[in-house]
């Protein structure tokens, strides 16, 4: 075995690579980090339309999905959306709340960036960026396979992500290595995804492409109230992307475009109080009117006053509770994350090492650990690198 220069090699330069490689370097290790990009955090610096959606006020385990539902409370309980806002603070990087306790900065994603690449660097990583990895050996030790040589150490960290977003480098290397490592891993699939439909729905889609309101969307006992945007191929919009990770193929999205109000009894007092006004009118005080005039299309439909009772029902029904069945989604390319991934039996709760190989860790957007859109997946790429830096 090579006497290694380093403690431990950090494969993947993103959120949950930083924060391992920063803290597992503020302790002593030699660490050596290592992508296959030409800069750092670029994920990061594309979250948040640019502002870094980088924490949530809240983040209990029971807003990210796994396979093992408590594997996520050890790590998210150590490292605390407190911890990330105080360091932050500490480089007098602003921020500010926006709706359901979203953090944003108030400036760049490139200064959270900028601070976790410079914290790296003053706890002496060895940050090396435009590294191909060709391979992965273990013989005791971990020896890394690079276009630009071979690197040993008795630790490795797989900090790779998943499979969203591959036009900024995402690729299938974690799982890759899994399977070297005879690991089991939950199918990944797209999350956090905009959601495409067949005809005849995905017509009256495209005709509203561009179109948002609030709705409340369901899949099964899971409902988001949040804005909805219909796209030409189908629907969008963080309600829509929250209830995609909740979706498999054949479930049924519900939404309600009236949320908070009785759809019925509204219909009928317009139906009393206006008699003159067409539907599509009465629709059009209280949605956007290019869905209102999509919902009640007919020009020479009678008045809201000559429709029966029962076909203001029907109406009502619709807006409170409008059935689709998506025909797909628009996959990685539009995804936010990547649900599922390593298999969290072969790991560690609170130290992300594979039990079957010690001094293997896998951290991030790897693991089957998916949270929801508003942050979620930044603490918990920031609290799984804490956990396995801190043990490393």
């Amino acid at each position: 075995m090579v006497d290694p220069a380093f403690d431990v090699v950090v494969i993947g330069a993103g959120a949950a690579g930083l924060m391992c490689a920063m803290t597992a370097g503020r302790r002593g290790r030699r660490v050596l980090l290592l992508d296959h990009g030409e800069e750092p955090g670029a994920k990061i610096l594309i979250s948040g339309g640019g502002r870094c959606n980088f924490t949530n006020r809240e983040t209990p385990a029971s807003r990210f999905l796994s396979a093992n539902s408590h594997f996520a409370k050890s790590a998210l309980s150590r490292y605390e959306p407190a911890d990330f806002i105080a360091l932050l603070d500490s480089h007098g990087i602003t921020w500010h709340e926006k709706s359901l306790g979203q953090l944003f900065c108030d400036g760049s994603a490139r200064q959270v960036v900028s601070m976790l690449v410079g914290e790296c660097l003053s706890a002496g990583v060895d940050l090396r960026m435009a590294h191909r990895i060709t391979g992965v050996r273990h013989d005791g030790g971990f020896h890394v396979e690079t276009d630009h040589g071979p690197v040993s150490a008795p630790a490795l960290v797989i900090a790779t992500g998943g499979l969203s977003i591959p036009k900024m480098g995402a690729t299938g290397f974690a799982y890759d290595v899994a399977r070297q490592f005879s690991l089991a891993i939950v199918p990944p699939e797209p999350a956090l995804v905009p959601l495409t439909f067949a005809e005849p729905a995905v017509s009256m889609m495209r005709a509203l492409s561009g179109t948002a309101c609030e709705v409340v969307a369901t899949v099964g006992r899971t409902a988001f109230r949040e804005a909805l945007l219909f796209t030409h191929r189908g629907l969008s919009g963080p309600a829509v992307l929250q209830a995609s990770s909740y979706l498999t193929a054949g479930d049924e999205l519900t939404l309600d475009l009236l949320p908070g109000q009785d759809a019925l009894p509204w219909l009928l007092t317009r139906k009393r109080e206006r008699p003159r006004i067409a539907l599509r009118t009465a629709l059009a005080e209280v949605l956007p009117q290019r869905l209102a005039q999509a919902l009640a299309p007919e020009e020479d439909a009678p008045p809201i006053g000559g429709l029966a009772d029962r076909a203001l029902a029907a109406m009502a029904e619709r807006l409170k509770r409008w059935r689709l069945t998506p025909s797909g989604t628009e996959g990685y390319a539009k995804a936010e994350v990547t649900r599922g991934g390593i298999d969290t039996r072969a790991l560690s709760s609170r130290t992300l090492e594979v039990r079957s190989v010690p001094g293997l860790y896998f951290i991030g957007e790897a693991v089957d650990v998916t949270g929801w859109l508003g942050g979620y997946n930044f603490q918990w790429a920031w609290a799984s690198g804490f956990a396995a830096g801190e043990a490393i």
